[in-house]
């Protein structure tokens, strides 16, 4: 299945990284998968500046040692932040507490700020933890090393067989809005414009169905019987064991200065 995905899409995160292999990358990627999964919760349960502030710095440590590129990494980063910026300007006006200063009425409080500060850094320190360990993986990988970690083989293969087919649908979007171009289509802010979307929409969805039918027939008559064989064996070598025991020691480095700080 990954052998059908194009170069840029073999990744989860789309970085672009570079074929030169970290020293994340040799890591087993069932430990990859538990150690996103323990720093995500240990991160989310922080609530002081200080300990807030080294789960960044750890997820940027893990950045470094990543085959990722740094700079367009960082960039996605940005973008995620985008998305709840707006929040966070909000927030410090909607908490009641010690006023910092009043704006058109509103007043913006110490509490809110500390809580906007809170959430950034959680939300920055998880999500580039996730792309380093688990968005640098390929959709196969990771599909297999869900499978080994004993998770539901539905889940799994939805997983799959989604990511593998989002840019078929994708294609199939493209091959569609060409179509309305030449047909003298234009986009504005009018009925024709939303029933023309609208169609657009249903279309493919009419096409995904039959081409899931055609996908079905085709594994069918090559064996499948609801099940995926798995070529790929996992095997925890020494450093999957020195990789553990630094995420390890990390998190209770987190946990001693949330208590000390």
């Amino acid at each position: 299945m990954g052998h059908t995905l194009s170069g840029a899409a073999r990744r989860l995160s789309e970085t672009g990284a570079p074929q030169a292999e970290g020293a994340l990358a040799r890591v087993d990627p069932r430990a990859r998968i538990l150690a996103a999964l323990l720093f995500a919760v240990v991160t989310v349960a922080l609530s002081t500046l200080t300990a807030l502030l080294a789960a960044l710095g750890g997820a940027l440590a893990l950045l470094a040692l990543s085959p990722m590129p740094a700079r367009r990494t960082l960039r996605r980063m940005i973008l995620m932040d985008g998305f709840i910026l707006f929040m966070l300007v909000l927030l410090p006006f909607t908490v009641p507490g010690e006023a910092i200063f009043t704006l058109w009425g509103l007043t913006a409080s110490w509490q809110g700020l500390a809580q906007a500060i809170e959430i950034g850094l959680t939300a920055n320190a998880v999500v580039l933890a996730l792309m380093v360990l688990v968005g640098s993986m390929e959709p196969v990988t990771l599909g297999h090393a869900l499978h080994a970690l004993r998770c539901p083989e539905r889940l799994v293969h939805l997983m799959m067989f989604t990511i593998r087919y989002i840019e078929v649908l994708h294609e199939e979007y493209q091959r569609l809005r060409v179509s309305m171009k030449v047909r003298g289509f234009r986009p504005g802010t009018n009925w024709h414009t939303y029933r023309s979307i609208g169609y657009l929409v249903g279309m493919m969805l009419v096409r995904a169905i039959e081409r899931s039918e055609r996908i079905l027939d085709a594994m069918k008559c090559r064996g499948f019987d609801g099940r995926i064989p798995l070529l790929e064996r996992f095997a925890y070598a020494r450093r999957d064991a020195v990789f553990a025991g630094a995420m390890l020691a990390l998190c209770a480095l987190l946990g001693a200065v949330e208590v000390l700080a």
